[in-house]
């Protein structure tokens, strides 16, 4: 058994640590427990039971000779959507459920996954052509298109240094949709080849939880209700600043010029 030569606390600890970063990467909490559920019976659990929301994660395992290990890890900081990310951990959860390794190689290989970053140049390219193809797709000219991929490179530039200076995903969203709208409004006053609103809703679709509100109702929709509820209300409120910003950004605009 792996328990006599790992603490049993140690496997507690990683199956948090791997919880922790399929949460970050974007991964169901359905995923999650289902995850955690079978690296445990892996590596020798006789019982799991795992709950988890976007704000925790709650770990009881029993062991052999009756012995139960309850551990609870606060999520404090909220998801994005990584898929490389979460094929790397699915791969690596598949990989150890059919042949274990040590808990330390296994929590090092999940920290390693965890710290790798996205290129700075394939998301500046995806930026610019997602706000420039929405743009296309709900009925802009190629000005429109071209103008809205030049903002996108500005909301890349956000996501990279604002962000970190928010204190939440609100405050964020809406400074985002504010700095933006200002500049999209000031720069349709003047060149009047440009259409303000399909730059604003090529724009705006680098912004918007689509990927969140999705999952909150596969959340829902299998049951876990407490999850789905919260990451509903949370894509809500985002939509909701969101919006404000662009709103008061057009207004000001209108006002000043």
């Amino acid at each position: 058994m792996y328990f006599e030569i790992f603490t049993k606390n140690k496997l507690v600890s990683t199956l948090l640590h791997m919880g922790e970063a399929l949460f970050k990467a974007g991964a169901e909490v359905y995923r999650i427990e289902d995850t955690l559920n079978r690296i445990g019976y892996a590596y020798g659990a006789t019982n799991m039971n795992v709950f988890v929301i976007t704000s925790s994660i709650v770990i009881t395992i029993e062991l052999p000779g009756d012995e139960h290990i309850t551990q609870t890890r606060r999520l404090r900081e909220g998801s994005s959507t990584d898929f490389h990310k979460l094929e790397k951990l699915n791969s690596l959860s598949r990989e150890v459920c059919y042949h274990p390794i040590p808990l330390d190689e296994l929590d090092k290989k999940v920290q390693d996954i965890s710290k790798k970053k996205a290129s700075r140049k394939e998301t500046l390219i995806g930026y610019i052509l997602g706000a420039s193809a929405f743009s296309i797709f709900f009925g802009g000219s190629f000005y429109d298109a071209l103008v809205a991929g030049l903002i996108g490179v500005l909301i890349w530039l956000m996501s990279l240094y604002l962000f970190p200076l928010c204190m939440n995903t609100l405050v964020y969203q809406f400074l985002s949709a504010f700095i933006t709208g200002i500049i999209i409004c000031f720069l349709a006053k003047f060149l009047f080849f440009i259409n303000r609103d399909y730059i604003i809703i090529g724009d705006i679709m680098l912004l918007i939880p689509g990927i969140m509100f999705t999952n909150a109702l596969r959340d829902l929709l299998l049951g876990d209700t407490i999850s789905g509820s919260m990451r509903l209300v949370e894509a809500v409120l985002q939509t909701f600043f969101l919006c404000i910003g662009f709103i008061f950004a057009i207004w000001l605009i209108g006002i000043i010029l």
